[in-house]
């Protein structure tokens, strides 16, 4: 009798450490966007009230109503493209777990109305920076490997080679 009841609490703690394990991986599954605020890395979802949409961080989601029903998808609509999720305030909803966080969309949309702010907030990671130059040197890259193209055919092997002596210079063969 008392092997039995060892067994079945040797059972039980199996069991429990088995399910422990599994929530903390679940927990984990998703990590914090770039632009979501820090200090918050095993949250579930966070609702953004400037464009009324939530982002679940696990599946690394948008969630917003659009057509008629509420939609999941990698990017906000079309209307929010230019959207600043970085400056953007986010609302973490540490309250819900689960799959619906629309469920309390109307009390979301009256506590945290559009242009809410509360404490401030500084981004998971900085936001990345993004010069003139490196937009313009791609664009112009396009444009000049073209035209020497059209030189090549007009010019001699020796001039091909020095122009592939420039080319290493910008770091392609």
């Amino acid at each position: 009798m008392k092997t039995i009841k060892i067994a079945i609490a040797g059972l039980f703690l199996l069991v429990a450490n088995a399910t422990q394990a599994q929530v903390s991986v679940n927990v984990n599954i998703g990590s914090p966007p770039a632009w979501g605020p820090s200090g918050y890395s095993e949250m579930e979802y966070y609702y953004l009230p400037d464009v009324e949409a939530y982002y679940d961080v696990r599946a690394s989601q948008f969630i917003y109503f659009g057509g008629g029903r509420w939609v999941r998808a990698t990017r906000l609509p079309r209307q929010y493209r230019n959207y600043d999720l970085y400056g953007g305030y986010k609302v973490v909803l540490n309250d819900y777990h689960g799959r619906t966080p629309y469920t309390y969309f109307d009390r979301h949309r009256v506590k945290y109305y559009k242009g809410y702010h509360g404490a401030p907030q500084r981004p998971y990671r900085p936001r990345p920076v993004y010069g003139y130059n490196d937009r313009h040197d791609h664009r112009d890259d396009r444009r000049h490997d073209n035209r020497h193209h059209d030189k090549h055919d007009k010019h001699d092997k020796h001039d091909r080679h020095d122009h592939d002596d420039h080319d290493d210079h910008r770091g392609r063969r």
